[in-house]
């Protein structure tokens, strides 16, 4: 049995846990899902859609916050109790921090950040980039029941979910401890920091690199952006030169996206950026130089200057009825 467990904030679900679901169904076999948190009614009726054997919540007023400490105990239990063979997770800001602890806690083999899993040989195996995308590695998880695995936001389509023919039965599971023996207090969740932003849920990305030369012309960029109802990204140079905040940069060593849309402007397309983005439905991308290496990835380019070219967008989308 595959157990997934799903990731929420205020009743919303994450994006990227409906890839998780998707990667888990790939891997074919039972699968439940589970939640946790407080009020998950929602969530847990969105999840039951899937074609799930069932949908777990782990309703309880010390999961209303998330804390590591939390998490790592609630999940602990869970599946101590459930006895899955993989326990699967989408590598979101959140499973990075408390999913390692988890698999130390259950002294089980942990692999993050996962593209694909595949079966060969009866080993179940996972590949997952090394050294900024150049490398792909094929991972075989060690020791016994359950492993652990992260999948990596946008390396499986949300769009490949399988749905059931009826909702999939739903079952509370007590979580015993008290909140007073928790070591830690919760703090604001990344996405709500000031001036901070999880890309990673943005449906559509206007991103900015070298091609604009300068900073003042970011408004143009901009403009482009809030016609689309975007959010702005940049390339790394963008980012260490002080135009855009750190928290704008995609890449390997920025946010790893999947929005449906993603425009490229003035990008050139190097693998450090592209490891980040590769997995956006849609790339539209914007460069003069025709060999430029975004061109490879992207479902439409266009050959010329960006500062022609985008006004002439921004134009023809404000002119839309």
């Amino acid at each position: 049995m595959i157990l997934v467990i799903a990731e929420q904030r205020d009743g919303a679900l994450n994006r990227s846990s409906w890839e998780a679901l998707a990667g888990a169904q790939q891997i074919g076999g039972k699968i439940k899902v589970a939640i946790l948190g407080v009020r998950l009614d929602r969530p847990a009726e969105e999840l039951a859609a899937a074609d799930v054997a069932e949908v777990l919540v782990l309703d309880k007023d010390a999961l209303e916050q998330y804390t590591a400490d939390g998490f790592v105990h609630a999940l602990t239990l869970l599946i101590e109790a459930e006895s899955p063979e993989l326990v699967v997770f989408s590598h979101t800001y959140q499973s990075r921090d408390f999913v390692p602890a988890l698999a130390g806690a259950l002294d089980r083999a942990l692999i993050t950040d996962c593209v694909r899993a595949v079966r060969r040989d009866d080993n179940l195996i996972f590949s997952r980039p090394m050294f900024q995308g150049k490398l792909m590695a094929d991972l075989v998880a060690l020791g016994p029941a359950p492993h652990i695995v992260t999948f990596q936001s946008g390396a499986i389509s949300a769009d490949t979910l399988v749905y059931g023919d009826t909702s999939a039965p739903r079952r509370t599971v007590p979580v015993i401890f008290e909140a007073a023996a928790l070591r830690q207090r919760p703090e604001p969740a990344f996405q709500e920091a000031k001036q901070v932003v999880d890309l990673s849920q943005a449906d559509r990305i206007v991103a900015v690199g070298r091609g604009i030369k300068s900073a003042e012309h970011l408004q143009l960029v901009q403009r482009l952006s809030a016609v689309l109802g975007a959010e702005i990204a940049a390339s790394r140079p963008i980012c260490d030169m002080g135009w855009l905040p750190m928290d704008r940069q995609v890449g390997s060593s920025g946010q790893t996206v999947a929005p449906t849309l993603y425009f490229a402007v003035g990008v050139s397309g190097a693998i450090q950026h592209v490891v980040g983005m590769k997995g956006a439905r849609t790339i539209v991308a914007i460069n003069k130089d025709v060999d430029a290496p975004i061109f490879e990835i992207a479902d439409y380019g266009v050959v010329g200057d960006l500062f022609e070219i985008v006004p002439a967008i921004i134009s023809e989308l404000e002119s839309l009825p």
